[in-house]
């Protein structure tokens, strides 16, 4: 499969799991540390998708990448620190959303990254500039490779699809008891329809709980579960022989409870949970998404719903 679906290794494989201990919960509750993974200069769950999209578009001969996000945007930083590396142009539209020391870090970070930045302020906005992008970032008749908010796509999902793959080694090995549930933020869905996807391929019964950080797209169990799919339609109408498996609405359990009044609005939940996950686990998380999943985990836990089975915290959070 290697000429029609390339993949292009980013970071260092695979990334740790270890048990947190000083929860006191009723689960016992193991991370795998995706925050270490990558070698450009930014890690995380972004750095996976990446490994899959970026000799995509080095196959459609594109010159520039185009994607979207907010003014803090992981993912757009972890585009624009890879794909320049790869010779790639980037042009990233970015959208408003609360202000605080990580995002104006983050926009420092763009700025210094050599990607084109337009400033759209509103979803809206950005829609109706999208053919204007498009034309201005077309080079030589060869179009950008445009990549959805989070590159959350059919493609970029199989980053996860690895993930859970790793982590089904990772258990068939010893290091860990296999979970119950995965947890991990939700903010463009690629990351839990790759974790379902890979989870099914790989015989595992962990279902995937999904903490849902943005209020800008539709990230519903369904919309997860589709997203899948595709990504599996994918891996085989590109030549892989896989196993039948059923990818079902409740394989991933999308929760809303912990998004606050939005996308990147901090809450006091998440502030508690970080803290908590730095002074009792020395886990290092931030507000926007995995804090607020951290909350989630624990929260579910206290109530019972996680059923007191080992649970699995996906740290995507990449800090350098």
């Amino acid at each position: 499969m290697a000429d029609s679906l390339p993949h292009l290794a980013l970071g260092r494989a695979p990334t740790p799991v270890r048990l947190l201990e000083g929860l006191g919960g009723r689960s016992p509750v193991w991370v795998k540390d995706e925050s270490g993974y990558g070698d450009g200069g930014w890690g995380g769950n972004k750095v996976r998708k990446l490994e899959w999209l970026l000799p995509e578009a080095r196959r459609r001969r594109a010159h520039t990448i185009l994607t979207v996000g907010g003014l803090g945007t992981n993912w757009g930083l972890a585009v624009a620190l890879y794909a320049r590396a790869e010779g790639l142009d980037v042009a990233l539209g970015l959208i408003d959303h609360p202000i605080d020391e990580h995002t104006r870090e983050q926009l420092r970070r763009l700025r210094a990254s050599g990607a084109r930045l337009h400033f759209l302020h509103t979803k809206a906005r950005l829609v109706l500039a999208a053919p204007w992008l498009i034309a201005r970032h077309t080079h030589g008749g060869r179009l950008p490779y445009y990549l959805p908010a989070g590159g959350s796509s059919p493609l970029g999902a199989l980053g996860s699809v690895e993930t859970a793959l790793e982590l089904a080694s990772q258990v068939s090995r010893g290091l860990l008891p296999e979970p119950g549930w995965i947890v991990t933020p939700v903010g463009s869905g690629g990351t839990a329809a790759g974790l379902a996807l890979g989870l099914r391929l790989a015989g595992l019964r962990t279902r995937v709980l999904g903490a849902v950080v943005n209020d800008t797209l539709r990230l519903d169990s369904a919309a997860l579960t589709a997203l899948a799919a595709k990504s599996l339609a994918l891996l085989r109408a590109r030549g892989a022989r896989l196993p039948q498996v059923g990818l079902g609405a409740d394989d991933i359990v999308a929760e809303r409870g912990w998004l606050g009044p939005g996308y990147a609005h901090p809450t006091a939940q998440g502030r508690a949970a970080l803290q908590r996950a730095a002074g009792q686990a020395g886990l290092r998380l931030e507000q926007t998404y995995t804090a607020k999943a951290f909350a989630a985990l624990l929260d579910l836990d206290a109530s019972g719903r996680l059923g007191g089975e080992p649970v699995l915290f996906l740290n995507t959070f990449g800090p350098r």
